[in-house]
């Protein structure tokens, strides 16, 4: 492993990277800051999670030039709450530097952020239309910019944002240093770096550096129309602290999020249509613990910073492979355990093998559980949260009642009482998913058909006892 002290960075980087907590760069951090620290134009291909911030954020703020009171740097992300986290992570960076960074983006009030550009910052971050709506009333100046990057180009396209990042590179200096993020290389994206790059560098990171070996992954070959009652079923049964679950679509989460409160989940969806505002709030319920599950899209999801995730369902399967790889990685972070249950339909199954070709991990079959064995698991986390209350201590103001029940019951009733009015039973209420079209058929090469009775995949395993919002601890 390559250490920051070795890649020639100044004192102030060098402190503020050793108070970040961090001494050995990452694979896309060690092989892109000598490059870029060269002038070179750089295609880095890499996931969410790789680090790729400090790796163009340190060169970055190595070349600002902290006398000028020019915009010297501009970011572009997909998402607000990418570009909040990304000018973040660059003040950390650039704290000992004396480098001023401002966050651009829809949902806040642009009168406020017009008087924030009139206190000279030396690098923007921020989103595709709100840049270009500054850039259009002539109060974002850009023709001293010397570094351009475009972070998670694959998903600005999926946005459609491809015509605003084409109008902004077309303001910038010919003669910058242009840097391109993308988890995956399709072709516009290409054309993109063919017209604006010069000579660029490719650095990617490997795939066996994408995926987390502590994730236990398995699928669930499973109808479209039955899909809800898994999904409720295997939460019932694994109980997980946090969870996410992942839609192809915003109508998907939207539907998927109410489904769930209506069988008595703590429940939230967040995409792209919601404001700004309640996106926030939403992910601070949700980093609280005072939700169980957030439903979200791959937009709304790709590069916010969400610990204590045990468990990610993926409702629909994408249709890009390296996604899947950015969703399960919401979970087993910090060197904890985590689980990812894919659902899969009949006819989407050649995806299935396109994925594990990717992760160049098999994902195990799972059996969905029965109503019966999901009342079964609640019944299961009723007693061990009995049992953990008791072990706890602080029962003493109830044990004169608990001893008047005893003595006219018995103790087998007493507690058979206490279960069923402690336990959540399934609940069947009837909800309305939408059908998503399927993705577009794909011939599936490998031999999966097995009988139910070989299905490998443990659904309990892993479970938790589902807390309550009083006695979650926030993080």
């Amino acid at each position: 492993m390559t250490k920051f002290s070795e890649l020639n960075l100044s004192p102030a980087i060098l402190k503020a990277v050793k108070r970040m907590g961090f001494e050995e760069a990452s694979p896309i951090q060690a092989a892109t800051i000598p490059l870029t620290m060269q002038g070179k134009d750089i295609i880095g291909q890499a996931q969410t999670g790789t680090g790729k911030t400090a790796a163009f954020g340190i060169p970055l703020i190595e070349k600002i030039d902290h006398r000028s009171r020019n915009i010297q740097g501009i970011i572009i992300a997909p998402t607000r709450e990418l570009a909040i986290q990304v000018s973040e992570e660059l003040y950390r960076i650039g704290q000992d530097s004396r480098v001023h960074v401002l966050a651009v983006y829809g949902g806040q009030d642009i009168s406020r952020q017009i008087r924030a550009l009139k206190n000279h910052p030396q690098i923007i971050v921020g989103t595709p239309g709100r840049i270009l709506d500054h850039i259009h009333r002539g109060t974002l100046k850009l023709d001293h910019v010397h570094t351009l990057v475009l972070d998670e180009a694959d998903e600005m396209l999926n946005m459609g944002f491809i015509d605003d990042i084409e109008a902004i590179l077309s303001t910038v200096p010919k003669d910058r240093q242009t840097m391109l993020f993308s988890a995956t290389m399709p072709d516009p994206i290409r054309k993109i770096a063919e017209r604006f790059m010069n000579n660029p560098e490719l650095v990617r990171v490997k795939a066996k550096e994408m995926t987390v070996p502590s994730i236990e992954q398995y699928y669930v070959k499973v109808q479209e129309r039955e899909k809800f009652d898994v999904l409720s079923r295997l939460l019932d049964v694994q109980s997980p602290d946090l969870a996410i679950v992942f839609g192809r679509t915003k109508r998907r989460v939207d539907e998927l999020a109410n489904a769930l409160n209506l069988r008595g989940y703590l429940a939230e969806g967040i995409h792209g249509d919601l404001s700004q505002a309640k996106r926030l709030s939403v992910l601070r319920k949700f980093k609280d613990g005072k939700i169980d599950v957030l439903v979200a899209t791959d937009v709304a999801a790709r590069g916010l910073d969400i610990s204590g995730v045990t468990h990610v369902y993926n409702y629909d399967i994408p249709q890009d492979p390296e996604s899947y790889v950015h969703r399960i990685g919401r979970t087993g972070r910090a060197g904890r355990e985590g689980m990812a249950m894919t659902f899969v339909t009949p006819r989407e199954m050649g995806y299935l093998k396109t994925v594990e070709q990717t992760t160049k991990k098999r994902m195990l079959p799972m059996r969905p559980p029965t109503w019966d064995e999901a009342f079964e698991g609640q019944q299961r986390v009723t007693m061990e949260r009995i049992g953990e209350t008791i072990k706890e201590g602080n029962i003493d103001e109830y044990m004169s009642v608990a001893k008047e029940l005893l003595a006219e019951y018995d103790p087998a009733e007493v507690t058979a009482a206490a279960l069923k009015l402690m336990t959540k039973e399934p609940d069947k209420t009837p909800v309305h998913i939408s059908e998503e079209r399927p993705l577009p058929h794909k011939k599936d090469h490998s031999r999966r058909g097995k009988p139910a009775g070989s299905y490998k995949g443990s659904y309990n395993k892993g479970r938790k006892p589902r807390r309550t919002t009083t006695n979650r601890k926030p993080f």
